[in-house]
Order: C-alpha cells, then structure tokens, then sequence
C-alpha cells in the first residue's frame, strides 16, 4: 500500500497523517518504522485536523526515550549564514530582562524567573536554529519537566514566547511559536479555613504571625506589596486605616481601607518600637523586611510542624494561600453577614484587574455571578451561614424553601 502523503511528512521525528488510514503517525530519527500515534487514553489519533493532539502525541513518545532537538544541522548553518540560534534569543531577552530589573521596572523574582526558565530552555535546544525551532519542542519542553504544575508550565511557556516576541520586534526575527497554546488557567481554589488559620498562627513565631495575619485580612501580595509597606504608607482617615500600596508587579500604587483588627495590629508595630518612616511594618525578627526565600523556609516549617505536607490538599498550601483566602472570605460575605462584594470590588482590593478576578476566583466563590444564575430559573437566593460553614471559613448560598 502506497502512502499518498510522503511529500507532507515532513523532517523525521515529525507528525504526520495517512489519509488511507486515516491516522496520524511520525517516523523516529534513524529509522524508516511508521509508528502510531495515540491519545492520552491510548486511542489512535484520527482526523487530518487533529495536528496540535498529533505534535503533542509525539512530545509524549520522545519524552519517553529522553530525545533532545538534534543541534548538528543548525550549527552547520551556523558556520555558513550565521542564522539566528534559539540561545541568542533567549540571550538577547534575559540581557533586557537585566536592563530592566536595574530600571526598576520589572522586580527581581520575575526577572530571576526569565533568566532560569530561558536558561532551562537553552539546555533543551539552544543550538537549534530559529528557523528549525518548532512549538512541538516547547511542548516537549514543558513535558520533560513532569514536577511542574500546570501554573509553573504556563509561565514558563509565557517566558519563552516573550522572548521570541521581543526577537521577532526589535530585530525582526520571524517567531516560530506563534500561536503555542499555553495550558489552561487554573481556578486557585485553595483557602484556609479558620481551623486551618488558627493551627497556622500556633505553629510559628509572633513576627511571622503578624506578617500572615496581615497577609490573610486585607489579600496583599505577601513578598512584593506587604513586605514593602512602610509607616509612610500607612494613613488615618475619619473612617479608619488606609494603606497605600506599592506593587513591584503591577507598578501600580492603590489606596486600600484595611479592617479594624489589622489597623490595631499596624499601631503596635509602629508605635511599639518607634520606627522611622522609612522601615517596613512587618518585620522578621532581626528587625528587617521579609524576603521570599526566607518565608518560604518559614511556611514550609509550618506545614510540616501540622502534618499538611503529607495531606493532599494542604501540602498545596503556602503564604500565597493567604491571599486566596482573602479573595474566598470576601466573595463570600465572611465578614460581611453572608453578603459577598462585587468582583469589581475584589478586583481594586487586591490590585488585579475585573478579569483575571473573575478567572481566578469569581467562577467558583463569586455570589455575583452564581445568584443571577438561581434567579435564572426562579430560585431566588439569601446570603446563610450556618455554624459548621462558619467555622470551616466558608459562606454558602441556599436557594428559598430549601
């Protein structure tokens, strides 16, 4: 039986599709075998438009025979027209990266962060041309990382088409991963519930108890927005606290009213130790700013001291969940009698905008978006909160007569 479609197949390594059967299949390098290609449910992939399951099919099959891009041909044509390479590009974005972080523009976490993943990148297939790069690799890429969460996979694959972006603006190189579809966001559906807070402020020591209670109670970014806050920053009105915050993510400055519990506890740490405008509120016990790596250290002492690092759920935990559970409590209406606010609302609190609010936490906590749906077919609902969900740090909504 003749294949029809060999002029299509392509380079070896490739997917590629046979009409006569229908299916997709790719030939490993050094080999003339015909090799299927399947799904994740071990069903062969059919179809002429199924290429994007069939490039991913083949990441899979590589990925399990260790295969890195062959580099021979780029640096043959290297050594003749001096093409662009893929470690050039990524060279070229983490030297901006550099410029930029000592601009202030981008803060050093994220440029720390474009630095390790393009040099990740590199390892992988630095030294295939760009004309050679195809988003099968990135694919792959991501997939020989199995340890990666989705979230870590997603910026990484964010990283990597920034940099080809940045190539393809300012030195008009053609970007090969135009069009790489980067995995889905994912809902952040972790909070503490109250016993969950409790057992945490128990577990650590008072300055790092203070930074997560702050953390917890106004939603601030732990590392970048709270940690920066200064006296300077912290304003009395007629109608309580305010907090003026910096963020070194969003380059944005915000004004944020803060409950009266964190107003009394922002008192007794500037006015207990009488610092100056310019120290940060919340101090680690040698009287300087937390840093990332060293709450990091702290909270993962915290969750082995509880025994979450061997829960399923609550190994997922970190300071981040801090500001999850802000998010859960005032969509929920935790503080507020069962009466969540507005994703609009949540949105200027935490200094995110309405959208990827609502990606994140309004689909799943949101009353704004789940009462019109009640309403929808007759089922109007009322804000409850019965003993066991107060407790456990969730508000529900129950429809009328049940």
């Amino acid at each position: 039986m003749v294949n029809t479609d060999r002029r299509r197949r392509g380079h070896r390594g490739a997917a590629w599709y046979w009409s006569q059967t229908d299916s997709w299949y790719y030939t490993p390098t050094g080999t003339k075998r015909r090799v299927p290609l399947v799904d994740e449910d071990g069903k062969k992939i059919r179809g002429a438009g199924n290429r994007s399951s069939a490039m991913l099919a083949v990441a899979r099959a590589k990925l399990a025979t260790d295969w890195r891009p062959e580099p021979k041909a780029a640096l043959e044509q290297a050594n003749s027209a001096t093409p662009w390479l893929v470690a050039g590009v990524c060279s070229e974005y983490i030297e901006w990266s550099k410029r930029r972080m000592a601009a202030g523009a981008i803060n050093l976490d994220y440029g720390q962060s474009i630095a390790r993943y393009l040099n990740e990148f590199c390892a992988y297939c630095g030294a295939l041309a760009v004309a050679e790069l195809k988003r099968g690799h990135a694919h792959l890429w991501v997939e020989s990382h199995p340890q990666w969460r989705p979230v870590t996979r997603r910026n990484a694959l964010t990283i990597v088409l920034a940099a080809f972006n940045y190539a393809q603006g300012e030195h008009g190189v053609r970007n090969p991963l135009k069009g790489l579809k980067k995995p889905e966001i994912q809902p952040r559906l972790q909070s503490f519930s109250a016993a969950d807070e409790q057992a945490m402020y128990q577990a650590t020591d008072e300055s790092f108890r203070d930074f997560l209670f702050a953390a917890l109670h106004t939603g601030l970014r732990p590392f970048c927005e709270l940690a920066r806050l200064k006296a300077s920053d912290v304003e009395e009105t007629p109608l309580g606290m305010l907090w003026c915050v910096d963020s070194s993510k969003t380059k944005k400055r915000r004004k944020i009213p803060v409950r009266p519990d964190v107003a009394v506890l922002t008192r007794r740490l500037i006015f207990s130790t009488l610092i100056g405008s310019d120290r940060p509120v919340f101090r680690n016990p040698r009287g300087n700013p937390w840093q990332k790596v060293t709450g990091i250290r702290r909270f993962l002492k915290i969750k082995r001291t509880l025994g979450w690092d061997h829960d399923p759920a609550k190994a997922r935990f970190s300071t981040y969940t801090c500001r999850h559970t802000f998010a859960h409590r005032m969509l929920s209406g935790y503080w507020n009698n069962g009466a969540g606010c507005s994703i609009e609302v949540l949105a200027e609190l935490m200094g995110n905008t309405p959208k990827v609010a609502f990606d994140h936490y309004g689909r799943e906590w949101g009353q704004h978006y789940q009462d019109p749906l009640w309403s929808a077919i007759g089922m109007a609902t009322k804000p409850y909160a019965d003993k066991t969900a107060k407790n456990s740090g969730f508000t529900k909504q129950r429809p009328k007569g049940k």
